[in-house]
């Protein structure tokens, strides 16, 4: 019987470090001494072969598309993923789809066993940092980032929405509206829209109403029904995606806050649920469809010459969930 290949994830656990640092510590990054040493002493006690991940990778790929985002499950990630599929279907081209849970650990696990699997392009939504995907575009592997570009990686080609504009559009018609005091609810890689939101509120941003979530629905609710008990005095929130629009929703329910009387609230994507909402939700509409289209084509173009990005419009769609700033909410 035939013994099971040895691969990173089994390094990191004889090393006692995570697996990003072990790709990064064998693609020559930085690391200190002592994690240098544990990291290759475990490689070579297990005899694992980093070179599948390095100069073979050229000899080894089997074509398709590795396809990496945060949850399948998620309205906005599974419309990307569509438009992948279907730019992939139409070239011939299988997809290995992965979710990573916004997990920047899980993540360079499944980065690392997409690698060894040989695909030949891969399309990500990134959750972690950029030194995560330094092994994979040291190998040359032509690479796409959907939707947002992890810090440092500006030199990755990515197809995104205008978060900018986006953002810019959304604060110019809350404070229209007379409000002063806009939290933003934000979760990971989001970056460029928290700077957006610093940038277009200006001289009335208050730090302590950015707060932000990880990726799971538990500390989404967290993060927004701490920021409603704590700040009684804030009057409109932008959320930064569905989920986190979601759980602003249900915390503002259970403290018995009235949108828009209360509060009024502005979320990221529009996702079928916030039609359907009592009052339907103003939202900020992304293409993720055509996100995840126009970056299979760019992976699929990759020639060795390395694609421009791409930036695609965003769109305020009003609805029902705000409403002019009455007079504050007492503390309760």
């Amino acid at each position: 019987m035939s013994m099971r290949r040895t691969t990173i994830k089994d390094v990191a656990g004889a090393a006692g470090v995570g697996v990003a640092t072990v790709s990064r510590v064998l693609s020559g990054g930085s690391a200190s001494p002592e994690t240098r040493e544990r990291v290759l002493a475990a490689a070579t006690q297990l005899d694992y072969r980093p070179s599948a991940l390095g100069r073979n990778l050229r000899q080894q790929r089997s074509g398709g598309i590795g396809l990496l985002v945060p949850d399948i499950t998620d309205s906005f990630h599974g419309r990307l993923a569509d438009g992948v599929l279907a730019c992939a279907r139409s070239a011939g081209e299988p997809v290995i789809l992965g979710a990573t849970g916004d997990d920047p650990e899980r993540e360079a696990e499944m980065v690392g066993m997409l690698l060894e699997q040989g695909v030949g392009r891969m399309v990500a939504v990134p959750s972690g940092s950029g030194e995560i995907w330094e092994p994979t575009l040291r190998t040359g592997l032509t690479t796409v980032f959907a939707h947002r570009v992890p810090a440092g990686r500006g030199d990755v080609p990515a197809v995104l929405a205008d978060d900018r504009a986006g953002v810019r559009t959304a604060v110019d018609y809350l404070t229209g509206l007379g409000h002063r005091r806009i939290a933003y609810l934000g979760g990971p890689g989001q970056e460029q829209r928290v700077a957006a939101f610093r940038e277009a509120l200006g001289p009335l941003v208050d730090e302590d109403l950015l707060v932000f979530a990880r990726g799971s629905r538990d500390s989404a609710y967290a993060a927004a029904a701490g920021l409603l008990q704590h700040r009684p005095d804030l009057t409109a929130v932008l959320a930064g995606g569905n989920l986190l629009g979601e759980a602003a929703v249900l915390a503002a329910r259970e403290l018995d806050l009235r949108v828009p009387r209360d509060l009024s609230l502005i979320m990221f994507d529009d996702v079928p649920w916030a039609e359907l909402c009592a009052p339907p939700l103003t939202v900020i509409a992304q293409p993720a469809q055509d996100i995840g289209y126009r970056a299979a084509e760019l992976v699929l173009r990759g020639d060795g010459r390395r694609p421009r990005g791409v930036l695609l419009p965003t769109e305020l769609v009003v609805r029902g969930s705000c409403a002019p700033r009455g007079t504050s909410r007492s503390p309760r």
